[in-house]
């Protein structure tokens, strides 16, 4: 048996051929390892931050949910209030899934860009490279809440309105605890 070397031309067009059946430039960046954005923090149950290609850094917030708040002041972390207890006990859980996550993913993720917040974050569908959606899995493990406002943008509404009903009918997460009040209205009574 004998082997010829392919033209040039005929090898560029073999390469060009199995870009596009792999899914364009995206599946051959991570065909090499690369694409997607690189996680640099975590910062709560819906929010992180992500290093662009660039190497500009981009502030993501998670659409289509809401997660419980985690403190952010020492006034915060120092309450006794009991709604504020179980707010920030959630939110811590969820913050912790959203790292473990991401680290199972290897630092990456892929983002869907819905629209941009008045804080001019991205509010994006999170996914980790092998199609894992981040906003099924908190909504089905009782971690975060739909969120109305955002669901208008959400290309996947149906399947975290699905994932947060499954979760409702298990009593998961924040669905078995019955002093838990929604993030939106432990911000609205906190403000």
């Amino acid at each position: 048996m004998t082997f010829r070397l392919l033209p040039k031309s005929l090898l560029w067009l073999s390469a060009a051929i199995l870009i596009l059946t792999l899914g364009g430039c995206e599946a051959l960046q991570n065909l090499f390892g690369g694409g997607g954005y690189v996680v640099k923090r975590v910062s709560d149950g819906d929010t992180m931050t992500v290093t662009e290609p660039s190497g500009k850094n981009v502030s993501v917030r998670f659409a289509c949910v809401d997660a419980p708040e985690i403190p952010h002041t020492i006034e915060e972390r120092k309450s006794r209030k009991l709604a504020d207890k179980t707010q920030f006990k959630w939110g811590e859980k969820a913050q912790q899934r959203v790292q473990q996550l991401v680290k199972q993913g290897g630092d990456r993720v892929k983002l869907t860009v819905t629209d941009t917040d008045k804080y001019g974050r991205k509010i994006s569908e999170v996914r980790l490279p092998n199609g894992t959606f981040i906003q099924e899995i908190l909504v089905s493990e009782g971690l975060a809440q739909v969120y109305r406002p955002y669901l208008k943008n959400c290309p996947s509404a149906a399947i975290v309105e699905a994932a947060e009903t499954n979760a409702k009918k298990r009593r998961v997460g924040v669905w078995r605890d019955e002093k838990y009040v929604s993030a939106w209205e432990w911000r609205r009574t906190n403000k």
